[in-house]
């Protein structure tokens, strides 16, 4: 083995490797139009999405009327946010 060679397998460095590996299957991803997943993978991800920002947003809810329970009972029938949820059965 020359010192060349040796200098050469020193500098692999496995994160650059598989960023540039993540950089070219995105660029394939995005010059292509056809997609690889299906629309409605897609349409299920962005609705899961929405519906983990919702919980998030009741956690900070709860936690907001946890530290103020004086404000919250003093109000007057404080309403809460709920929605009707349709669920479309096939």
């Amino acid at each position: 083995m020359c010192a060349e060679e040796v200098r050469n397998e020193a500098e692999f460095d496995f994160a650059d490797w598989l960023a540039e590996g993540i950089r070219g299957i995105r660029h394939q991803l995005r010059r292509k139009p056809c997609r690889l997943l299906p629309e409605a993978f897609w349409e299920h991800a962005r609705a899961s999405q929405r519906e983990a920002l919702l919980a998030i947003r009741s956690l900070f809810d709860a936690a907001i009327e946890c530290l103020q329970p004086a404000e919250v009972e003093s109000q007057p029938s404080r309403r809460r946010r709920s929605r009707a949820t349709k669920i479309e059965v096939q």
